[in-house]
């Protein structure tokens, strides 16, 4: 791992190559697993503060399950996560073309909505555990995208600048620019990820 301000950041970012496969894994990562994405406290506000414009492209079973679990809810975990339609699925999940969508970043896109969509959702498979002085950076491996991790193999895209624009979403410009300098330095054997 590297330390990039206070950040620590798994060597997988910079050695796995991804990228998203919509037409073989059609969304599964929004119907699937055992709990709703991650949410902070100011993106439940922001969800809420959209709502109107999110709500209109959601389906009737999401927007039920909104109205009963509230625009976030706390899983087993205690964590923040987006509501789930019948314990499965995210209430903002929709159908589209034969694939799983956001109704949230539907609503952005159509330029209805300030917020795009939860930052867990735009890092993964990136996920962010954060700790008292620092969050650990690291690569959530899930037999769902394996399609994607092929198919960014077949591209050659490095991992990290697939989530070039979430990152930076995440921690910003010089951040990245930070994460880019340690992606050549390992690349040019400057730093030799097999020592640790």
């Amino acid at each position: 791992m590297i330390q990039i301000e206070d950040s620590i950041v798994t060597f997988d970012l910079f050695e796995k190559h991804f990228s998203c496969d919509l037409a073989q894994c059609k969304g599964a990562c929004c119907i699937e697993g055992d709990g709703g994405a991650p949410l902070d406290e100011s993106e439940l506000k922001q969800i809420e503060d959209n709502y109107d414009s999110i709500k209109k492209y959601m389906k009737p079973t999401g927007i039920a399950s909104v109205a009963e679990c509230g625009f976030g809810e706390v899983d087993k975990d205690g964590d923040l996560v987006t509501p789930l339609i019948n314990g499965v699925e995210c209430a903002y999940a929709i159908d589209e073309g034969g694939s799983c969508w956001c109704a949230i970043e539907k609503a952005w896109a159509a330029g209805e909505c300030s917020f795009r969509k939860p930052i867990s959702c735009h890092l993964y498979p990136v996920r962010i555990k954060r700790y008292d002085s620092f969050d650990a950076v690291n690569v959530h491996k899930w037999s769902i995208c394996k399609c994607a991790f092929k198919k960014g193999e077949r591209e050659q895209m490095p991992l990290y600048k697939f989530l070039k624009e979430a990152l930076i979403r995440k921690y910003g410009e010089e951040w990245y620019e930070m994460l880019c300098v340690a992606a050549q330095e390992i690349e040019s054997g400057a730093i030799d990820t097999t020592r640790f």
